[in-house]
């Protein structure tokens, strides 16, 4: 509640033949609700006395329904308090911490929400704010160090991926104390889990143009895919994309792709090429999504024996898409501020770690300092 409110009363209006009284309580000069915005000035409490008694029975019920009254508006006053003078509320440590925890990852993105469910699993589905505690984040740490991935129960989590969410619950934990939700941030007490170097395989662009000539059984994975490697879009932003988000930008008719990304949930706004859009065979009457057949099955061991029959033995996946994108990028000397953005990347040291220096930039380099 906002400290605005200074004084909360019980008060009591007639129902429908008035036989009976309904009890609310009467907010002045009312309080905002932090999660509507909405300002309150009553509240019906569902609680429904006699308005005249005719025995004892009745009497003794209306004195016990009173007194459950007149404990909520003492209660509801008590948080009035002690938001204005900084106490903290006990009663709101008894609040559902997974509640919220899964409104504010709606909010967010698919990691948020990966997060949630392994916090939810790892609880069994119950959490209260006054259980929030250094000692139970420790041991969701260690669960995510041995928690199981996703698809593939038998496997282990990445180390990096338990980084990554291990560094979004404790985005959480400072959000919710900023909130007021817990008495103290458990940050300060919590431990890193270090990410470790990681071999980003990604195509050569010769080996782009063996597959863009090599047959593949599923047409619709050989066209998505080869369109992810000249967008740099990830598969579910692929998946989900419509001819309507394929627009023409500015006045030089340069045609953009303009969505809004599944897993930051941030707009991407980027040109695409004249033979990207010859692949997919864009017209502006179409309309509906790109690639409507294209389903998760296909990318597995359908994308291998494509792989395979264009005789490439890297282990690549379709995310791998956009690490070719980004490492032929640099390759042909685009400015790695620009592979930032096209991308969707935040911050450009996100970038330099997505898309690594390429092989062939470290072979040009070596020339470049001489003795002679």
């Amino acid at each position: 509640m906002s400290n605005i409110c200074k004084t909360v009363s019980l008060r009591t209006r007639k129902i429908k033949d008035g036989r009976m009284l309904s009890y609310y309580l009467d907010y002045y000069p009312g309080y905002r609700d932090e999660s509507t915005m909405k300002v309150i000035r009553h509240e019906s409490l569902g609680i429904y006395i006699y308005a005249k008694p005719r025995n004892l029975t009745e009497q003794k019920y209306n004195l016990s329904l009173t007194a459950k009254a007149e404990a909520i508006r003492c209660r509801r006053f008590e948080s009035i308090v002690n938001e204005r003078y900084d106490f903290f509320d006990k009663e709101k440590m008894k609040g559902d911490f997974l509640a919220y925890f899964k409104k504010l990852a709606d909010k967010k993105n698919s990691k948020w929400e990966h997060v949630y469910m392994h916090f939810y699993t790892f609880l069994q589905g119950k959490c209260t704010f006054a259980e929030i505690n250094v000692d139970l984040c420790n041991k969701f740490r260690e669960y995510l160090l041995n928690a199981p991935q996703s698809l593939h129960k038998n496997r282990k989590l990445h180390i990096n991926s338990a980084a990554n969410y291990w560094s979004t619950f404790r985005a959480l934990l400072h959000t919710a104390y900023r909130d007021h939700k817990i008495k103290e941030n458990p940050n300060g007490f919590l431990e890193r889990i270090e990410t470790i170097p990681t071999n980003r395989e990604h195509l050569s662009q010769e080996e782009v143009i063996r597959l863009a000539s090599t047959p593949c059984d599923i047409p619709v994975l050989k066209k998505a895919f080869l369109f992810a490697c000249l967008t740099a879009l990830r598969k579910s932003d692929i998946m989900k994309l419509t001819w309507e988000e394929i627009q023409p930008y500015g006045n030089d008719g340069m045609m953009y792709v303009t969505t809004r990304m599944q897993k930051t949930k941030d707009i991407v706004h980027n040109p695409i090429s004249e033979e990207a859009l010859e692949l997919i065979g864009y017209s502006p009457e179409k309309r509906g999504r790109v690639f409507p057949d294209l389903c998760d099955s296909m990318t597995q061991a359908p994308l291998k024996k494509w792989l395979k029959a264009a005789n490439i033995t890297k282990k690549i996946t379709f995310h791998c898409t956009r690490h070719s994108f980004a490492c032929l990028q640099l390759d042909a000397g685009t400015s790695i501020v620009v592979v930032q953005h096209c991308l969707g990347h935040k911050n450009v040291s996100t970038t330099e770690v997505y898309a690594k220096i390429s092989d062939a930039q470290k072979r040009a380099s070596v020339n470049r300092i001489t003795l002679k």
